[in-house]
């Protein structure tokens, strides 16, 4: 008799926890080369009310890592892979590079879109576009708005080809058609009204939301409609003052889309993750002091990124992770988040972090991959970096700008007058570690900012960190890079970056 009672307690208990369980909408936000001291949660001079209110209020993520440059940083998060499982370890994709990210691999909006949300993607892509398997619309996405390369002009929305016939292209997109209303609208402003838009629309929707919010802000070239540098005009470095102007426009354009959630009734069940794609390019305004190195970089200013969490259901907010979280811990964290099983998941790198993040937990990650190159140039050999607890090994080349740059020394190298100053910085920096066989060891836990290195005075932890990051490069496979080729130039398509001018991959 007890036993019977037993489970009919036990029954009546998951039928209401079923009941009572409610997707969440989930919004995640990346920003385009947005630096570490970019953000008013770390710098005061940075004015984001929108941004800083959403961080204080949820959780500050501190120890947040991301790749150190674009393309490897999404295909992380839509994956949950290290970009050394997906063969984009190397570098960005290339408009004329007939290349797309694998499609046997599933993305985060299937997945989402498996639990039955509505899934929508607003900003730049920059995953592969040759082939329309490749696109967002192929890839999981109900609808997408924005563009498909890595870089363009905010109010044009073109972009110059690099093979012969130099042609500027024409790039952005209402799901798979060209979109002309755009050109002419800063790109903040138009992804902002999207965003709106599809939040609007969410409550006369039963599903939960899924939205990807890709801004090309604050990515070079430098430009801002004018109101934006007005509160800088005390900044004499013309390349910050324009910058801090975007970052500017991007927190107004966050603020809207707060605004559509509450004015929608949404922002309650509302979950919002916010980060950077990789640290601030210092040659083109962004800036990541204190921290070392810059974008495209293994330094921390390369890798550790600006980021929060915000929404009602978690717990204690207001306060500051120091959990060690990556990019593609995202997907099986937002696939538990959604009502999923990250146990499921096969193939990832990802750890689901929905615990700690939600109860206040200690994370459960203590090793994460920077990143391994393996096509690096000779003179410098593989670069590859490891992190176990609080100790960070990098073997070769960790890239440059190597130091320290505050803001006022950062510069754009889009402008001819900083060409001199740009090779004042690589002249007169001395990487120590651009040897093929050089290795630096850092306790991040006592010298966050990488001054001292260690490895001379504790060689058993250099190679413990060396057997571990040779265990990655063992099972890593090449990068999926190839040259640029004349079909994908946009004078093939009427002066548009289209697809159709490659076969998917794999076959």
């Amino acid at each position: 008799m007890k036993t019977l009672t037993a489970i009919a307690f036990l029954l009546t208990l998951i039928q209401q926890t079923t009941q009572t369980f409610k997707q969440p909408n989930i919004i995640v936000i990346v920003a385009d080369d947005l630096g570490y001291n970019d953000v008013s949660w770390h710098n005061k001079e940075m004015l984001t009310p929108n941004l800083g209110n959403l961080a204080h209020n949820g959780v500050i993520l501190e120890q947040s890592y991301v790749q150190p440059i674009c393309t490897p940083t999404r295909s992380a998060l839509m994956t949950g892979r290290y970009p050394i499982h997906t063969g984009r370890q190397h570098s960005v994709l290339k408009p004329e590079e007939p290349r797309g990210l694998f499609t046997n691999m599933t993305l985060l909006p299937e997945h989402l879109r498996q639990l039955g949300y509505s899934t929508h993607m607003v900003g730049k892509w920059h995953l592969g576009f040759c082939n329309t398997s490749y696109l967002p619309t192929r890839r999981g996405f109900d609808t997408y708005y924005g563009y498909y390369t890595g870089s363009q002009d905010y109010y044009k929305h073109t972009r110059m080809s690099s093979t012969k016939p130099r042609t500027l292209g024409y790039d952005f997109r209402a799901n798979e058609a060209v979109d002309k209303e755009a050109a002419g609208k800063y790109s903040a402003h138009v992804f902002a009204e999207k965003a709106v838009e599809v939040i609007t629309a969410k409550a006369n929707n039963s599903k939960p939301l899924f939205l990807y919010l890709a801004f090309q802000s604050v990515h070079a070239p430098l430009q801002v409609p004018e109101q934006y540098e007005k509160p800088y005009l005390h900044i004499k470095n013309t390349a910050r003052r324009t910058y801090s102007g975007m970052v500017l426009a991007l927190d107004e354009a966050v603020g809207n889309i707060t605004t559509a959630l509450n004015n929608s009734g949404l922002a309650k069940n509302t979950l919002i993750i916010f980060t950077t794609d990789n640290g601030g390019q210092t040659l083109n305004g962004g800036n990541n002091f204190p921290l070392r190195g810059n974008k495209n970089t293994l330094w921390e200013g390369g890798t550790r990124g600006s980021a929060f969490i915000h929404g009602s259901m978690l717990k204690n907010p207001g306060r500051i992770s120091h959990g060690l979280i990556h990019v593609t811990d995202w997907l099986p964290t937002l696939v538990t988040v959604a009502g999923g099983s990250a146990k499921t998941l096969q193939g990832i790198d990802g750890i689901d972090q929905w615990r700690a993040l939600m109860m206040d937990k200690p994370s459960p990650r203590n090793q994460m991959l920077y990143n391994i190159d393996p096509d690096k140039t000779p003179k410098h050999g593989p670069a590859g970096a490891i992190r176990l607890g609080p100790y960070k090994l990098i073997r070769g080349d960790p890239g440059r700008p190597n130091g320290w740059i505050p803001p006022p020394a950062v510069v754009d190298i889009d402008n001819e007058e900083y060409f001199d100053q740009l090779q004042d910085i690589f002249i007169n920096e001395q990487c120590t570690a651009n040897g093929k066989n050089a290795k630096l060891l850092f306790n991040l836990s006592k010298d966050p900012l990488e001054k001292q290195d260690l490895s001379k005075k504790f060689p058993k932890i250099v190679k413990k960190l060396e057997e571990v990051l040779d265990e990655y490069a063992e099972g890593m496979i090449p990068p999926d890079d190839t040259g640029l080729v004349l079909e994908g130039n946009p004078s093939n398509f009427d002066n548009l970056w289209s697809a159709g001018w490659c076969t998917s991959r794999p076959n």
